[in-house]
């Protein structure tokens, strides 16, 4: 059993949202496996589940 660290979830989507590999952070963060990657990543859904983003494009101002 590994002794577990406090991580943001925020931190690590920022951390793949910036391009960052998932093997790149398990290199760096010595104390994640991949599991949690995962489950912040479920857990990212679930909160995101119902949020709806419009992504069209802004109207042109004149």
């Amino acid at each position: 059993m590994h002794s577990r660290a406090a991580f943001p979830v925020a931190r690590l989507l920022g951390l793949l949202a910036a391009g960052e590999t998932r093997q790149s952070i398990l290199n760096e963060y010595r104390y994640f496996e991949r599991e949690d990657i995962d489950e912040a990543l479920r857990y990212a859904a679930f909160l995101a589940e119902d949020l709806a983003v419009d992504l069209s494009p802004p109207a042109e101002q004149e």
